[in-house]
């Protein structure tokens, strides 16, 4: 099973959701990941099962990053809001390095992460040909 961590600020998690919602043939194949607040909205709208973290601004993008350096996550969808301020911006600067220590795929707007969901499509589909 493919793992996949699903973030967004608030004024993107609109866009994660009605992002989701199209992916959903992909994304219900995969464990999915995220922080609560996202994670709730998404259960909510979409009807996926999420295993949910803190919010981000209490420690879940730190929730998510041991995850990562664990060896535990394949891609991160992080969707970010570059124009507003947030004050927990240590912990998404950590989750960003620890996605690039690690190298680990990760999406911080939609262009990209509609690439990754295509990734992680065809890794699927490979899985179900064997």
């Amino acid at each position: 099973m493919i793992n996949v961590a699903l973030i967004a600020h608030d004024k993107k998690k609109l866009d994660l959701v009605m992002f989701v919602r199209e992916w959903k043939h992909v994304f219900e194949r995969c464990n999915l990941y995220a922080t609560n607040s996202t994670g709730s909205l998404i259960e909510e709208k979409v009807g996926l099962k999420i295993t949910k973290f803190a919010s981000g601004p209490y420690g879940g993008d730190l929730q998510i990053g041991a995850l990562i350096t664990s060896g535990n996550m394949d891609f991160v969808i992080f969707l970010r809001d570059p124009l507003t301020a947030q004050p927990h911006e240590p912990d998404v600067s950590a989750l960003l390095r620890v996605c690039d220590v690690h190298n680990i795929p990760l999406a911080t707007n939609l262009a990209t992460a509609e690439g990754l969901v295509l990734e992680i499509e065809k890794k699927l589909n490979k899985g179900d040909e064997k």
